[in-house]
C-alpha cells in the first residue's frame, strides 16, 4: 500500500482551513471552548477523541468506496 501523498497534503491542507475558521472569525469564543475543554474529564476526551475518529473513518469508507 502507497500513500498518495498529493491527497494527503491536500487532507492536512483542508485540515488546517477548517481549523483555522473559528480562531479567525471568534478568538474569545475558541478561548471559552478551550478552557471548557481543559477542564474535562481525561476520559470524556478521549470517548470524544475516539468519537471523532471513528467518524472520520466512517467519511472515508462512504468517500472512498
Amino acid at each position: 500500500m502507497s500513500i498518495a501523498w498529493p491527497d494527503f497534503a491536500a487532507a492536512l491542507g483542508l485540515l488546517l482551513i477548517v481549523e483555522g475558521i473559528l480562531p479567525f472569525l471568534n478568538p474569545a469564543g475558541i478561548r471559552r471552548a478551550l478552557s471548557t475543554i481543559a477542564a474535562l474529564d481525561d476520559r470524556v476526551l478521549r470517548v470524544t477523541g475516539a468519537a471523532c475518529m471513528l467518524a472520520g473513518l466512517l467519511i472515508l469508507w462512504l468517500v472512498r468506496s
